[in-house]
């Protein structure tokens, strides 16, 4: 009987001790659980000194052997966390929290919570642990001691009653987190709808933490003592701080100090409170614990060229105004004091928290505001403008479509938005007023026709009214327009008609001035028709006259002439027949009367070239000679008879003589 007994005791050690033995596999841990033994002190759910219960050491990878009447051994995934995720880590072992805490304090001791024994012993709080696990963390967490909550899956096993229940369910939305609160916190440009490129800043709100001044609404490590510090640094030597370096030294951020919120632990003990924060996150990826922190994207602030941006503060050292004692619309102050900043921003990209610092964009180019359907294409300040309508002294409607350009100086923009809160209010409620009423008032004091007649008078006395008014505001006005009147249409009828019977008047004037100038034209045609013969009977009594002229000239010297040269020949003839009586005589007393005379008289004849010796002479008589038949035929010449060329012919006589 002892045989099969020891046999059966062996078979049985033998298989104890097979099921003592555990394969835990490379990436699992042996959670052990001790069946009997002293009792855990309070409500501590690990033993730490042998008690019964779950035990603090775990198993790691490998063959492990526990015996297994006295532990019990249930095998549980490493935590792993996902690339571009968090892990968050509740401790469910330690010290409770203090009274108003939210999280439990983190020494370094802790590490990655993969020591058990080292956080109790470190003094280890339950509850919310300000450090997050980061992405592509792989490590051996106690499953009892600590629950990890990442995206995927929840590890740990819930010691809470509450959880029990749900163990078999348990994912993120048990502990009210969402999907997205459990990635990795990306703060880069987003792109919108119509394909512009915002620049993204992340504003954060802390849930933990001292509550904060009273009157402060955003919590800034060291409070504004910065500011405080260098105005009274520059005043201890007489200077002013310039606001350029004040603005710098407001927008510089101290998250370098607690690692932009990582260090949640450090941001507690840096002074950091609980509520909206004073520096944002800039471009980068934040391991960021969603039970501490959380964070809203807003876009940056970026001033455009021909713009400034007037900043009102919310926070800061308490108001000093420096707008002077005539100011009486509200308190310029300088950067770092609560107020509006007496120096705008310029043109520039400003990472400053839109819920602690209102930005008011002034456009410091010229300003186009246009009263009418259409709307600016720069800028929308004018999309609530709307056509002007106005009723004439008779009671005609008109619409106005009026285009106004104004222009608000860089300096004097926080002035300008001191007086009127916003560039929105200037346009709705100052220049609406003003352009509207100034219209309605002129052109009910006004017929329509002479609002018609003297559009441009209206045009200039517009500019001057509107410019009185925006010089209270200290904006200039640089243009008033109307760029289209849309008139009534029974005031079109009438006007259409009267113009054209106007443009039949001046038609029939204008056909009458043709007539009269066809006839003109006619009239003209026929005297430049005659003007060659008009022409040629000029110039033909031109020729009479000058031909008369000529022959009156040529008489007067031909008569001068033929009398000059009568009176010559006269003298000379007198001289010589005075010398040829002188010859005459002193021949005839030479050679006598008779031969005188025959002598002269053969003279001439021979000048004359005539034939003196007859072809046919015949002598008669016997007392006569030849020179008596010469004188004979020279006297019948001399006396008249003519010569034919032949002698002479002397008279028939008889034979006989």
């Amino acid at each position: 009987m002892v045989g099969p007994i020891l046999l059966l005791i062996a078979i049985v050690l033998a298989v104890l001790i097979l099921m003592s033995v555990y394969s835990i596999g490379p990436t699992e841990i042996g959670l052990v659980r001790k069946r009997f033994g002293r009792k855990l002190p309070g409500d501590n759910p690990i033993a730490l000194e042998g008690e019964a219960g779950y035990q603090a050491d775990l198993l790691m990878p490998g063959l492990r052997i526990k015996f297994i009447l006295v532990f019990a051994v249930s095998k549980h995934p490493w935590v792993q966390v996902p690339a571009g995720q968090i892990g968050v880590v509740i401790a469910q072992v330690g010290k409770p929290l203090p009274i108003g805490a939210k999280s439990a304090v983190y020494q370094t001791a802790f590490a990655s919570f993969s020591d058990l024994r080292a956080f109790v012993k470190a003094g280890g709080q339950k509850g919310v642990q300000r450090p997050v696990l980061s992405p592509g963390t792989l490590a051996p967490i106690h499953p009892v001691g600590f629950i990890v909550i990442t995206k995927p899956r929840v590890y740990g096993v819930p010691v809470a009653e509450e959880l029990r229940d749900k163990r078999s369910n348990l994912s993120f939305s048990t502990f009210g987190l969402t999907p997205e609160q459990l990635d990795v916190t990306r703060i880069e440009p987003k792109a919108t709808e119509s394909g512009k490129v915002l620049d993204m800043i992340g504003l954060i709100t802390t849930l933990e933490g001292d509550s904060l001044p009273a009157g402060d609404i955003a919590s800034r490590l060291g409070g504004f003592d910065d500011i405080r510090r260098l105005e009274d640094a520059a005043d201890a030597k007489g200077e002013v701080v310039a606001n350029e370096t004040m603005i710098e030294t407001i927008l510089g951020s101290k998250n370098g100090e607690h690692s932009a919120y990582q260090d949640f632990q450090t941001f507690l003990e840096r002074g950091g409170r609980i509520g909206l924060q004073h520096d944002p996150l800039l471009y980068g990826a934040y391991n960021l614990n969603p039970f501490l922190v959380r964070v809203e994207k807003a876009p940056m602030l970026v001033v455009e060229q021909g713009q400034v941006a007037v900043i009102k503060s919310y926070v800061g050292l308490p108001t000093e105004d420096t707008s002077g004692k005539d100011f009486k619309f509200g308190s310029l102050v300088r950067p770092g004091h609560r107020g509006i900043w007496e120096e705008p921003l310029r043109t520039g990209k400003y990472p400053i928290n839109p819920r602690v610092y209102q930005a008011e964009i002034v456009p410091t180019a010229i300003l186009n505001l246009n009263w009418s359907t259409a709307s600016s294409q720069a800028h929308n300040l004018d999309k609530g403008l709307e056509t002007i309508t106005a009723k004439s002294r008779e009671g005609f409607v008109f619409n106005i479509d009026l285009q106004v350009l104004i222009h608000v100086p860089d300096t004097k923009a926080p002035r300008v938005i001191s007086m009127v809160g916003s560039m929105l209010n200037l346009v709705n409620e100052v220049l609406q007023a003003a352009v509207g009423n100034l219209f309605r008032d002129k052109l009910g004091g006004m017929k329509a026709t002479a609002f018609i007649e003297t559009r441009q008078l209206v045009q200039t006395e517009a500019f001057e009214h509107i410019s009185q008014q925006l010089d209270a505001y200290e904006v200039e006005t640089r243009g008033v327009y109307i760029q289209d009147v849309i008139y009534p249409p029974e005031l079109v009828k009438v006007l259409t008609e009267r113009e054209i019977a106007n443009q039949e008047i001046e038609t029939f004037k204008k056909q009458k001035d043709a007539q009269d100038q066809r006839v003109a034209t006619e009239a003209a045609t026929g005297k430049a028709d005659m003007q060659k013969d008009l022409a040629r009977s000029e110039v033909g009594i031109t020729i009479a006259d000058n031909n008369a002229n000529a022959k009156s000239a040529e008489g007067r010297g031909l008569a001068s002439y033929t009398k000059q040269t009568g009176v010559a020949q006269a003298d000379v003839i007198e001289a010589q027949g005075l010398a040829k009586a002188a010859g005459f005589r002193a021949q005839t007393a030479a050679i006598g009367a008779a031969e005188t005379m025959a002598v002269n008289v053969a003279t001439v004849l021979s000048d004359k070239k005539m034939q003196i010796v007859p072809q046919i002479l015949v002598v008669g008589g016997q007392g006569g000679g030849s020179l008596e038949a010469l004188a004979a035929t020279l006297t019948k010449y001399v006396a008249g008879q003519p010569q034919t060329g032949l002698a002479a012919q002397p008279e028939t006589e008889d034979p006989a003589h």
